[in-house]
């Protein structure tokens, strides 16, 4: 077999043209499949950035809330009623919300704003500069050290700006595990002081953090929540919520999954027709092999190792252009949300299979009707 198989490599690199067209054809589908899957990946991860970084077991908020972008103000009871519910060991206010800020050389901004809890400061970042304590002080703000720091000049401990009138001072500049999704720079603040300096309605709670007294207890409180017209979720359930509604609500997903179909469509046509005519080619030479005492399993088996042989080196190169091209973009653009995951491997590498079986499919139909006495008397 060993033999029949280096018979098979030798027959398939002969044609270099051939060869060729097959690994550009898997080659530039994988590419494809794979950078539309991972930058989709990337968005929907981004997405979730502020679910991510600030880490809360559970999330109160209005069940009308898609993202975390779009938070809708509850009223102080709430707050209230979380803490005396069975099960909570704490719960503390968030908020979340857009602002426009007035840099020192005075161009404005768009920024988020996270206030957090006055007393807990649940959820406060990595600090990379500066102490937390500091976020207490007069006009305090943490700048956020990420791909959108540029956008607020780069600023140093001490730099200050103007929101709504009320003068703002970088008192300390952290880290977070991920970048937000929209461009915007983040500020981390209090809670009174995002409440006071930025234009709100009535109800200014974005979010109840709550921390539960064992994971068992998530059941319970989650019921209680829903008791009171508001909902419960857990982290994941969240970053799942927010995540369909990106997929199933907005045409990124639509389009997305239209450019990935598209991409397979396109790898099977080129490959398959390339591998078929391939076949053609050849037919001579697999029905002399047939006629001299090769088995049918081994003819099988050689178109099989061709298919295989191709698919494989074409995804390796197609996962490896887009790797290599994602990190040269993101040393141009730091905020360029492209991720490669396991799944989307995966899923390439199963389009990738589909390819190889279809392609193999329709050479070993041809090949297993050829007859050596077909061939001889041509």
């Amino acid at each position: 077999m060993k033999g029949i198989l280096r018979l098979a490599f030798k027959l398939l690199v002969n044609d270099s043209a051939k060869f060729t067209a097959l690994i550009v054809g898997i080659t530039f589908a994988v590419f494809l499949m794979v950078q539309m899957t991972s930058l989709f990946a990337g968005v929907l991860n981004r997405s979730s950035a502020t679910v991510i970084n600030v880490g809360a077991k559970v999330w109160v908020m209005d069940p009308a809330v898609k993202t975390i972008a779009n938070s809708i103000g509850m009223p102080d009871y709430v707050l209230d009623a979380v803490r005396s519910i069975d099960g909570v060991k704490y719960a503390v206010p968030l908020y979340s919300g857009g602002a426009l800020v007035k840099l020192r050389d005075g161009t404005y901004q768009a920024v988020t704003v996270i206030g957090l809890d006055d007393t807990s400061l649940y959820g406060w970042p990595r600090m990379k500069a500066g102490h937390i304590e500091d976020i207490y002080a007069e006009n305090g703000f943490i700048a956020i050290d990420d791909a959108e720091f540029v956008k607020l000049n780069n600023p140093a401990l001490g730099t200050d700006f103007e929101l709504n009138d009320h003068r703002g001072k970088i008192v300390g500049i952290a880290t977070v595990a991920s970048s937000g999704l929209f461009g915007t720079p983040t500020l981390y603040t209090t809670y009174t002081r995002a409440v006071e300096y930025i234009p709100s309605a009535r109800y200014t709670t974005s979010y109840v953090l709550v921390e539960p007294k064992s994971d068992a207890d998530i059941a319970h409180i989650q019921a209680a929540v829903k008791s009171l017209g508001y909902v419960a979720y857990t982290k994941d359930e969240f970053m799942q919520r927010i995540s369909r509604f990106y997929k199933y609500e907005t045409g990124l997903g639509t389009n997305i999954l239209l450019m990935t179909v598209i991409s397979f469509i396109v790898g099977l046509s080129i490959s398959g027709q390339t591998f078929y005519t391939f076949i053609l080619e050849n037919l001579e030479k697999f029905g002399a092999l047939k006629a001299i005492g090769a088995k049918s399993h081994e003819l099988v088996g050689m178109i099989l190792f061709q298919a295989t042989f191709t698919a494989l080196t074409g995804y390796g190169l197609g996962v490896g252009i887009c790797v290599a091209l994602i990190s040269l973009v993101r040393l141009r653009i730091p905020d360029y949300a492209a991720l490669v995951t396991y799944f989307n491997l995966m899923l390439a590498f199963g389009m990738v299979v589909v390819i190889a079986g279809l392609s193999s499919y329709l050479g070993v139909r041809r090949v297993l009707r050829i007859e050596p006495f077909d061939i001889f008397r041509g």
